[in-house]
């Protein structure tokens, strides 16, 4: 049973072998405390399934999601923001279950970021992907440790420094895509397939512990350093005059005036 005012809708595909979470709140999606609540509780929820083969994220309507909610990046919301949005990311690690992202439309932010996470990622034509942060002031900290580890540091540093929206086909061109489809009904079918050849037919056990060797590297690096520049976001940057007033001069819909400082 769906309950439409949950902000996560959760699917459960092939006899509970494949869950997939449905970012609902649209047309944004945007992450926000409550829906993290919810993912976050969706995903301890999966610690006792052995079963589990594959978690899928998508969103609900035309796009996967805007990012995490900009009043929350406010300095005394910031820190309690920031704690409860990567711990999602130690979680994904922890579970060590094969994540797929399904993308539509603007795939932005925290949304971006949540999508990086995933092993695979499934684009269609209308995907738009970026790390926007840096033009509100600020910097995206998963994002930071993951793009270097998945598309190299030259590519890593185009994206997080300039924070330029990319097409679905350069995100291929840049490694970041397992796939592009179409349309969001070609993906969504063509997705089935490769699921059904690519993950379904081996062990769910065996996956996890194949994911934890392949994922030796890339955990230990975000685990690691993921509080590192937790703390130099809320200790450094956000003790800054920019810092908030590009958050600020986000959310009154104005120019922000940067006083390098």
């Amino acid at each position: 049973e769906i309950n439409m005012a949950d902000k996560i809708l959760t699917e459960s595909l092939h006899n509970g072998q494949v869950i997939r979470f449905i970012l609902n709140a649209p047309k944004a999606n945007v992450l926000d405390g409550e829906m993290m609540a919810e993912l976050q509780a969706e995903l301890n929820n999966l610690k006792h399934k052995d079963h589990v083969k594959m978690v899928q994220f998508t969103g609900s309507g035309e796009h996967f999601c805007f990012g995490a909610s900009v009043p929350e990046h406010t300095r005394e919301n910031a820190p309690g923001m920031l704690k409860q949005f990567h711990s999602l990311f130690y979680s994904l690690a922890d579970l060590a279950i094969p994540t797929a992202a399904l993308v539509s439309g603007q795939c932005l932010g925290g949304g971006l970021e949540l999508a990086l996470m995933c092993n695979f990622l499934f684009l269609d034509s209308t995907a738009k992907l970026g790390q926007p942060e840096i033009n509100l002031g600020v910097f995206a900290p998963p994002a930071s440790l993951i793009l270097p580890l998945k598309i190299g540091q030259a590519q890593a540093d185009d994206l997080l420094l300039t924070g330029r929206i990319i097409s679905a086909d350069e995100a291929v061109s840049l490694g970041l895509a397992t796939q592009l489809f179409d349309s969001r009904d070609v993906m969504i079918e063509g997705v089935e397939s490769w699921v059904e050849e690519h993950i379904l037919p081996k062990s769910a056990s065996s996956q996890r512990f194949a994911v934890r060797a392949a994922r030796k590297h890339f955990n230990e690096t975000l685990c690691k350093q993921l509080p590192e520049l937790e703390k130099l976001y809320i200790d450094e940057l956000m003790s800054t005059h920019d810092a908030n007033e590009g958050i600020e001069s986000f959310l009154k819909k104005r120019e922000p005036k940067w006083e390098n400082r």
